[in-house]
């Protein structure tokens, strides 16, 4: 409830931030950059990768990976690439809501507005001060509307550091914890992977059971749905475009 509350905080302070500096149309300065823990990032290399060309979306993913992979040096190098990887699945929550990512991304509002609101999210998420120095460098940089690919990036980076099979389960339902367990066992048998981590996700078009996504760039199904068995055997009676009632 605690952190329910926090991010309907941060939400209202958000929108209303945005209201009063599109009213006022004035821009603040960024303030200098400030990576004063052991534990910190090289701002000449970050500054580098924010210079990097824009020019389409390949390069996009390209940098987005080079940021993601200088979170995981340094959560690595300190020991904290479990925590920090936690870190990371908060931030994927907090800026999918569109308004949080909309203001970050906004040109109107001011860095130093910004980094004020990124205060409050950092606190009321507890991150660590490694993980709170890299999203004020991408602040000052211009590069936080990239953090959703950074996320990405970042997930896929850990995974490959710890040996680690990202398994997306989708199912009409939530499934138990324990069927969730028995599935991530399969995975470990069919991929010979180190450990296992399973997302969720929910998709009532299935009907019943549930399909398994896993492999880079999730290119290996196992789909165990009722609704692929009603296709497979409307297929089989060659029923066309006939539609089963379920």
């Amino acid at each position: 409830m605690a952190t329910l509350q926090s991010f309907m905080s941060l939400k209202s302070t958000t929108t209303a931030t945005t209201t009063a500096a599109l009213s006022s149309k004035t821009l603040a300065l960024p303030r200098t950059l400030s990576l004063s823990s052991s534990a910190s990032f090289n701002p000449l290399r970050l500054k580098s990768l924010a210079t990097t060309s824009r020019g389409g979306a390949r390069m996009y993913d390209t940098v987005a990976g080079r940021y993601a992979t200088a979170l995981a040096d340094v959560a690595n190098s300190n020991g904290t690439l479990p925590a920090t990887s936690d870190d990371v699945a908060k931030l994927e929550k907090i800026f999918t809501d569109p308004e949080v990512y909309s203001f970050f991304c906004s040109p109107v509002i001011g860095v130093a507005t910004k980094r004020s609101v990124l205060d409050d999210i950092i606190k009321s998420a507890e991150l660590q001060p490694h993980t709170a120095n890299f999203l004020n460098v991408l602040v000052d940089v211009d590069r936080i509307e990239m953090l959703k690919d950074i996320v990405k990036e970042f997930e896929r980076v850990y995974n490959k550091i710890t040996g680690t099979e990202m398994a997306v389960v989708t199912s009409v339902v939530n499934l138990e914890n324990e069927h969730l367990a028995q599935i991530a066992k399969g995975v470990q048998k069919l991929t010979g992977a180190k450990n296992v981590r399973i997302k969720t996700a929910i998709d009532p078009s299935l009907v019943a059971g549930f399909t398994i996504r896993y492999g880079d760039g999730a290119s290996k199904l196992v789909d165990l749905s009722v609704k692929t068995q009603l296709e497979e055997i409307a297929s089989q009676l060659d029923l066309g475009d006939i539609k089963l009632a379920v």
